[in-house]
C-alpha cells in the first residue's frame, strides 16, 4: 500500500507540474518552432482549466489591484484607432490572463502537488537554456534560421515586422555603436534586451535553488554556469542587466548582514569578487568600458520617454490602447515600447500603471519579511523587476518568470502563516479541553 501511495503522489506530482516543465524546459523547442512567443497563453489554457475545476481558489491579499489592472487594460482598448493595433493589443492581453493564470496555479497549489524544488528546478533549467543561448550569440552571432511557423504562415502575415521578428530565430543582434561590431546576445528570445532582462530575473532563483535541490552536482554545477554566465552578459552590453543585477545582489547582501548571516553574506561577497576578476583581467574589460562610455539609445529613450509623458497627459485615464509611432522621428521605435512603465503608461493611462506597479510593489513589500530561502530570492527577484521597469519591457516571458518568483513566495509566505495559526489551534486545544469538562 505504501509504494501504491508514493507512486500516487508521484503521478499527482507529474500530472501537476507538466503545464510548467512544458512551458520552461520545453522552450527552446517552442523557440525552434517559432512559437516562443505565443506559448505562454496556449500552455496557460490546461491550467485555466484545473483552476476552474478546483474549488475555492483564492488570491493573495492585494490580488484585487492586479486584476483592477487587467480590467482597466481591457477598457483602454476603446482607444485603439486601427485594426493591426488591435491584434497587437489583444497579444498583449493574452500575455496579462496568461501571467495571471499561472500565479493563482502555482499559489493554489499545495506543496505536495506541486513542490518548490520541481518549480525551481524547471526555472533553473530554462536559466541554463537562457546561459547557452548567450553562448550561440557570442560564438556565431549571425546564425539564424527559418522556423516552422515562419514557413506555414501566409506571406501577408510575414510582412509585418513585428510578427516576422517574433517566429524568426536568430542567435545574436549585431551592432556596431562602440565602433566595431558585438554580437549582442538574444536567443532564445527575439531581443537582447528580453535576453537580459531574463538573466538578471533568473540569478536569484537560481541561488534559491541551491537551498531545495538535494543533489551533489546541483549546487557546483551550477555555480560554474553563473560564473560562466558573465561571458555572454558583458558581451550582451546591456548596462540595464549589469546595474538591476548588481543592485540586486547587494540588496541581497544587505539584509544578509542585517540578519547576521555571514556565511551568506560572505558567499555574494565572493561571487561578486570572482565576477569582477573575470572582467578584470580578461578582454571582457574592454567591452565594459566602451560600453559605459558609450551613450547608445540614451537620446533615443530621453526622447521616447518625453514623447510618452506628453502623450499620457493628452489621455490620461484610458491611454492609447497600444504604443504609436514617434511624432519627433518615425525612425525610432513606437512610443511606449522602450520600458514595461512607459508601455502601461502611454498604452493604459496613468490609473493602469499605478495599479500594474502597485501590484508588483506590493507583492515585494509582501515577501520582504521571513528568513525562508524560497521567499527571500524570488523577493529578490520581484526588487529587480521593478528596477527594469523604465528601460526593459516584461512581455511576452519576464512577466511569467516574475509572476512565478512572486507565487512561490507568497504561497510560502501562506503557508508559514497557516502553520502558526494550526500550531496556536493544537497549544489552546487541552486547555479548551479542559474547560468543556469542567463544565
Amino acid at each position: 500500500m505504501e509504494a501504491i501511495g508514493a507512486s500516487g503522489r508521484r503521478g499527482s506530482m507529474i500530472a501537476a507540474s507538466w503545464p510548467v516543465y512544458a512551458l520552461f524546459l520545453g522552450f527552446p523547442l517552442w523557440w525552434a518552432l517559432g512559437m516562443g512567443g505565443f506559448i505562454w497563453p496556449v500552455l496557460a489554457l490546461p491550467m485555466a482549466a484545473s483552476l476552474i475545476m478546483r474549488p475555492g481558489v483564492r488570491g493573495p491579499r492585494g490580488f484585487g489591484i492586479w486584476l483592477l489592472f487587467l480590467v482597466w487594460m481591457l477598457g483602454s482598448a476603446s482607444q485603439l484607432d486601427e485594426s493591426t493595433r488591435w491584434l497587437v493589443f489583444a497579444y498583449r492581453a493574452s500575455l496579462y490572463f496568461s501571467a495571471t493564470v499561472l500565479f493563482l496555479y502555482v499559489y493554489n497549489a499545495p506543496e505536495e502537488r506541486l513542490p518548490t524544488r520541481r518549480m525551481l528546478a524547471s526555472v533553473v533549467g530554462f536559466w541554463v537554456l537562457v546561459v547557452v543561448g548567450g553562448y550561440l550569440g557570442v560564438l556565431v552571432p549571425e546564425g539564424n534560421f527559418t522556423t516552422v511557423v515562419e514557413k506555414l504562415v501566409p506571406q501577408r502575415f510575414l510582412a509585418n515586422d513585428w510578427f516576422a521578428q517574433l517566429v524568426h530565430a536568430q542567435f545574436a543582434q549585431v551592432h556596431d555603436f562602440l565602433g566595431y561590431p558585438v554580437g549582442r546576445p538574444a536567443a532564445p528570445f527575439v531581443y537582447t534586451n528580453e535576453w537580459g532582462s531574463n538573466m538578471g530575473l533568473l540569478v536569484p532563483l537560481v541561488i534559491a535553488s541551491w537551498s531545495y535541490v538535494r543533489r551533489v552536482w546541483w549546487r557546483p554545477v551550477t555555480m560554474g554556469l553563473l560564473v560562466a554566465s558573465v561571458v555572454p552578459m558583458v558581451m550582451s552590453l546591456n548596462r540595464g542587466l549589469w546595474l538591476s543585477l548588481g543592485l540586486g545582489l547587494l540588496y541581497a547582501s544587505w539584509r544578509f548582514a542585517l540578519w547576521g548571516r555571514g556565511r551568506a553574506f560572505g558567499g555574494i561577497l565572493a561571487l561578486v569578487a570572482v565576477v569582477g576578476l573575470l572582467v578584470a583581467f580578461t578582454p571582457l574589460r574592454g567591452l565594459v568600458e566602451d560600453r559605459l562610455v558609450t551613450g547608445h539609445s540614451n537620446v533615443a529613450r530621453i526622447t521616447l520617454a518625453t514623447e510618452a509623458g506628453e502623450g499620457v497627459l493628452q489621455s490620461p485615464l484610458l491611454g492609447y490602447g497600444s504604443p504609436r509611432p514617434s511624432a519627433e522621428n518615425p525612425n525610432l521605435p513606437s512610443v511606449g515600447t522602450q520600458g514595461q512603465l512607459w508601455l502601461v503608461l502611454f498604452s493604459h493611462g496613468i490609473p493602469g500603471a499605478l495599479f500594474f506597479v502597485g501590484w508588483f510593489a506590493l507583492a515585494m513589500m509582501a515577501t520582504r519579511k521571513g528568513s525562508s530561502r524560497v521567499r527571500f530570492w524570488p523577493h529578490v527577484t520581484l526588487v529587480i523587476a521593478l528596477l527594469q521597469l523604465p528601460y526593459y519591457g516584461m512581455l511576452p516571458s519576464q512577466i511569467h518568470v516574475v509572476m512565478l518568483a512572486a507565487a512561490l513566495a507568497l504561497r510560502d509566505r501562506r503557508l508559514a502563516s497557516e502553520a502558526t495559526a494550526s500550531a496556536r489551534v493544537a497549544e489552546k486545544a487541552p486547555e479548551v479541553a479542559a474547560r468543556a469538562g469542567a463544565g
